[in-house]
């Protein structure tokens, strides 16, 4: 089971580093977003392993994964500016 939680918290760090790297424009500083990953990751396990019981690694480290990359998408920012048009008068 520690080694569980510690497979997960990697995924999350491996998760958030792709995410820093491949979008660092669009999102905050990077200890917010290793934090978040890592966060999400362990709850996602968490989770998992609560409603699947003993199952196998994989599904549990698959949950962890999915509730990472959900947490990390809830801090990206839109990539440009957002235009607003003026009421017309």
């Amino acid at each position: 089971m520690i080694l569980e939680v510690l497979a997960s918290a990697a995924l999350g760090l491996v998760l958030a580093f792709a995410a820093a790297h491949r979008l660092p424009h669009r999102l905050p500083t990077r200890p917010l977003v290793f934090a978040t990953a890592v966060a999400g990751a362990l709850f996602g396990d968490f989770v998992t392993h609560s409603a699947l019981g003993p199952a196998p690694v994989l599904l549990t480290l698959l949950g962890a994964a999915v509730v990472s990359a959900a947490s990390l998408s809830l801090l990206l920012r839109p990539a440009g500016r957002l235009r607003r048009r003026s009421a017309p008068a």
